[in-house]
């Protein structure tokens, strides 16, 4: 046989092969083709993340276009006629289709940012107030007047306490003094980037108001809001923090939350309940629909001749409605409504309601009005949430073991009681990994918790909550607010009680986005499929964890301005080089570094050696000792003193120019070096650095147009 023939047998076995598996691979996704819609949403936040994740405009128009061909390659290769190529082609106009609009929503949202930081006065018209009861503080968002030389939208925040900013409500033009930076980058690797929001919510500067605020003409009248007044109300009648989770349940207004219970809602896995989003907005339109329902059924006339289901879905919409624009209308509560409204809609035409294409629906209506909520934790919380539910009690095994049966009424308790306690429990594993990529921990016994809270807060708390505030327009609403005062004193104790025990929290420094997206996937894979395939779903969550766990702590924390240092010691803890650095800045540092407890002092540690101005330390690395030369305080130092001591050590930490002739041996983390990179996290087994700036470079956000601070404040008239 010549060599010819041999290559032409290979090429033919080869051939047959790969039609064998490709015929194979198509007959799966037949037998998956009821699936196969749910990957359409997949799709196109996974071309949303690719613009996220890409390094800029070069890099979008190249994975466009190289989707744009694979489209085309799948529909010269039959996609009219075969299943596999009609996917791809399906698949990649999706992923496009998700990079264009972001790109597009990215453009359409761009508006200048404040070039530097700057003390101005300046006349604007207030488009929203928040009251921040706990931290003694109110947040205006303003449109500064058009000849103030200001980025359209700017956030301020005053004190409480300020001269007149009591009496200031939306649409008021008031007159201030602030001093106002640019939306701040993340300080460190894996934190969070308020400017990329600010980006998408069309805000160019922030800051906080000095001296008092005047309002001048134009203002509105001089009352409360409706739900500024319920939200006072509501806290007249629950006493306490019980009284601020009342109001947050109803208007959405946190802001009476101190810090102490906000702790241990976020702790105990029970601060979902305190943003308004699916399970509010769900309670509030199933009551509606309940309580329509039975009033208009004792009317034999209209049970026999009137749709009284489809009433009472257009009552419960009209309910959800409101309760959005009450509670402020924030993208989670308007998300949570078009779900909602989907649901009633397919009730409307007879369809099954809760169902997996109907998530997928949802979800696709809000990446197409909000493509930048992928990257957030509130839409990642929430559809893994509900995604992992309808998938766990949509299964066959589930459907069975919770069947209603001719059985007693204790067999039906425990059986509900199991029910709600594997709903917890999936929940819980879905929405973990999300709380270790965003915030750095989760809550360990989250599970046990919302057994308890979600039940109370949906049957007890929102239905009395909803009476006694009708009661009180008769004057009759004691009774019902102290069913609302005992259930959330409850529930808040529960929470503390939860946050206090041991090992309730699980730390993890900074998760590198590859394993998160890798857990996504196999958390998709596992949920969306239906044949035996979904278990290899398992497999890759399994690898992204491992993935995640082995990540070696940062030995070192460097903020973006240079000011904060945190070293790890020996014993596994992390010690400040500023001891009064703010609760604000620990919280960052201690998140970053996946530790669930208190920073020390740097003077604190063995090897350091410290003055008012500067501190050396010692730490081991990879069969060496590495010295460290960190600034902590602005006062001017010999150059020639600074100049040898950097030649001495290995990594020079500052927040200040530090002079040209400091050469250390390996890093200098200067003023100069962290403007570009912005906060750094340093490793020494093996050496290693990660800039907070790198992920997001060719972000807008990360070169916007820039507008000079303002000129003085022109003349206002007084109100």
């Amino acid at each position: 046989m010549t060599q010819s023939t041999l290559q032409t047998a290979f090429l033919t076995r080869a051939r047959d092969s790969l039609r064998r598996q490709v015929g194979a691979l198509e007959n799966w996704l037949w037998g998956e083709r009821e699936s196969l819609i749910l990957w359409i949403p997949v799709a196109f936040g996974a071309g949303v993340a690719a613009w996220f994740m890409l390094p800029g405009p070069i890099a979008w128009l190249g994975f466009v276009l190289t989707m744009l061909a694979l489209a085309m390659a799948a529909w010269l290769c039959g996609a009219r006629n075969n299943l596999l190529m009609r996917v791809i082609f399906v698949v990649a106009l999706a992923v496009l289709c998700g990079t264009f609009v972001i790109w597009a929503k990215s453009a359409w949202v761009a508006a200048p940012v404040l070039e530097r930081p700057a003390i101005v006065a300046f006349a604007a018209r207030v488009t929203g107030v928040e009251h921040l009861a706990a931290r003694q503080q109110v947040r205006l968002v303003l449109a500064p007047d058009a000849n103030a030389h200001l980025p359209p939208r700017i956030r301020v925040t005053f004190r409480d306490d300020v001269s007149e900013i009591a009496v200031v409500r939306r649409h008021d033009m008031v007159r201030l003094r602030a001093r106002l930076v640019p939306p701040p980058r993340a300080a460190l690797p894996g934190g969070y980037d308020y400017a990329r929001r600010a980006w998408f919510d069309g805000i160019g500067a922030v800051g906080s108001g000095l001296g008092p605020i005047k309002r001048g003409a134009g203002g509105a009248a001089n009352s409360l809001g409706l739900r500024e007044r319920l939200s006072r109300h509501i806290q007249e009648r629950v006493h306490g923090g019980s009284g601020a989770i009342a109001a947050a349940l109803a208007t959405g207004d946190r802001g009476g939350m101190n810090a102490e219970d906000d702790e241990a809602m976020r702790r105990s896995g029970l601060a979902h309940l305190l943003s308004v989003s699916g399970l509010h907005v769900t309670a509030v339109v199933a009551g509606t629909m309940w309580l329509l329902l039975r009033i208009l059924a004792l009317s034999p006339w209209l049970a026999l001749r009137a749709p009284l289901t489809l009433i009472a879905a257009g009552g419960g919409a009209l309910a959800g409605l409101g309760y959005t624009l009450l509670t402020g209308s924030e993208v989670p509560t308007v998300r949570s409504l078009l779900a909602a409204l989907l649901v009633l809609l397919a009730l409307a035409i007879g369809r099954e309601a809760i169902s997996l294409r109907l998530i997928a629906a949802g979800a696709m209506v809000v990446l197409l009005l909000w493509p930048e909520a992928l990257v957030g934790p509130s839409f990642q919380l929430s559809f893994a949430a509900v995604t992992a539910i309808v998938a766990l009690h949509g299964h066959q095994w589930v459907k069975r073991a919770l069947a209603r049966r001719d059985e007693g009424f204790g067999w039906r308790l425990l059986r509900g009681l199991a029910g709600l306690l594997a709903t917890g429990l999936v929940v819980e594993i879905a929405l973990m990994q999300i709380a270790l990529f965003h915030f750095h921990k989760a809550g360990l016994y989250g599970a046990l918790a919302n057994m308890v809270a979600i039940p109370l807060t949906t049957f007890v708390i929102m239905p009395a909550e909803a009476l006694a505030i009708a009661l009180d327009s008769v004057g009759l609403g004691a009774p019902a607010w102290w069913v609302v005062q005992i259930a959330l004193d409850a529930m808040l104790g529960m929470a503390h009680m939860v946050a206090d025990a041991p090992g309730s929290v699980a730390s993890l420094p900074t998760m590198p986005t590859a394993a998160f997206a890798l857990i996504v996937l196999g958390g998709l894979w596992a949920l969306l499929w239906r044949s035996g395939v979904r278990w290899l779903g398992l497999g890759a969550i399994l690898f992204g964890l491992l993935w995640a766990i082995q990540i070696a702590p940062p030995d070192v924390l460097v903020t973006s301005d240079g000011r904060h240092v945190a070293v790890r010691m020996l014993g596994g803890g992390y010690a400040l080089l500023r001891e009064r650095a703010g609760d604000f800045t620990r919280d960052q540092l201690a998140e970053a570094a996946g530790i669930d407890g208190e920073l020390s002092a740097i003077d604190d540690m063995p090897s350091a050696r410290c003055s008012p101005d500067f501190c050396v330390w010692q730490m081991a690395g990879e069969g060496r000792r590495w010295t460290f030369l960190a600034a902590r305080s602005g006062f001017q130092s010999d150059w020639r003193s600074l100049v040898a001591a950097c030649a001495r050590v290995d990594v020079v930490i500052a927040d200040r120019w530090m002079p040209r002739g400091c050469h250390p041996r390996w890093l200098k983390a200067d003023r100069q070096l962290l403007s570009q990179t912005g906060g750094l996290s340093i490793g020494l087994h093996p050496p290693r650095i990660t800039a907070a700036a790198t992920p997001s470079r060719g972000m807008p956000w990360a070169n916007p147009e820039t507008i000079m601070p303002p000129r003085p404040l022109p003349n206002l008239p007084a109100r």
